[in-house]
């Protein structure tokens, strides 16, 4: 049976994979794809079919060691074969739902973060051929990006997590404070690798109730700015700024010479302490 209304976190994950799905059929080049979440690392529900002509997979619920899907979860490595219906590779528990839509070839690929099997991606024909070395790159290296955006999401809830009981923290409790703002800064590093500009927009908002939104006649400070800011309130150096946001040592004096111009300060500290008085930073 399909699985109740999916957790907000696993919402996003099977948007993910959909996405995924999509990207793998074009880098592949081939006529269906298909996947979903798995959960607790060992049953895959099926959700995501790009490209299919009926529905028999939707829903199909896989478990880990049965069928292809289920072998990719326990071996943790891509599964190719050339004809479904022949192979003495797998187990058969799901050959009405995979005729019915006429795979034949077919491959899939363990999406793992943190040593847990998050999803599986399929990239299917519905003729007997042999994946070339070209498709079957394609297919990992789309199961790769996968995997990256899934661990950075999975870092967002878990820093979200830990910072919502220190944010309403009574007043004067340090090391509260302290841990918002290193979550402030990491959630800010982390926005600043995100391509997704829905989940940047996402982690922004995050940032914002954090300080409490800025202050009235706040200047302005562009995301690039508050980033290098934000490393240099964690106490980080200009090199290590740069190392984690992924620009040059000059690129971050010139965004620190900015916000400090902008608040009207002289030395890094005071501009920290500008940026929170504006509520710019926790």
């Amino acid at each position: 049976m399909p699985d109740p209304d999916p957790a907000p976190g696993q919402a996003e994950d099977i948007a993910e994979v959909r996405r995924a799905l999509v990207r793998l059929r074009g880098a592949a080049q081939v006529p269906l794809s298909f996947g979903g979440a798995v959960a607790d690392g060992r049953r895959l529900q099926m959700t995501e079919l790009v490209g299919n002509s009926t529905t028999s997979l939707l829903g199909l619920v896989v478990a880990e060691g049965k069928g292809l899907g289920g072998r990719a979860i326990g071996v943790r490595k891509p599964v190719v074969l050339a004809d479904y219906s022949t192979s003495d590779a797998i187990s058969h528990h799901y050959d009405r739902a995979v005729q019915t839509e006429g795979v034949r070839a077919v491959m899939a690929v363990p999406v793992i973060v943190q040593r847990t099997v998050r999803a599986v991606l399929y990239g299917a024909a519905r003729e007997q051929v042999r994946f070339g070395d070209r498709s079957v790159s394609a297919m990992v290296e789309v199961a790769r990006d996968l995997e990256q955006e899934l661990a950075i999401r999975a870092e967002v809830r878990r820093r979200v997590a830990l910072l919502v009981p220190a944010a309403v923290a009574p007043a004067g409790a340090p090391a509260d404070a302290e841990a918002v703002r290193e979550s402030h800064a990491e959630l800010r590093r982390i926005a600043a690798g995100v391509d997704d500009p829905e989940l940047r927009e996402r982690l922004d908002s995050v940032c914002r109730t954090l300080t409490g939104g800025p202050a009235d006649g706040a200047v302005g400070l562009s995301a690039r700015e508050l980033d290098v800011l934000g490393g240099v309130a964690a106490g980080m150096t200009n090199v290590d700024i740069a190392a984690s946001l992924g620009l040059g040592a000059e690129t971050v004096k010139s965004y620190l010479r900015n916000a400090m111009r902008k608040l009207d300060a002289r030395t890094r500290l005071q501009a920290v302490n500008a940026a929170r008085r504006a509520n710019l930073l926790p």
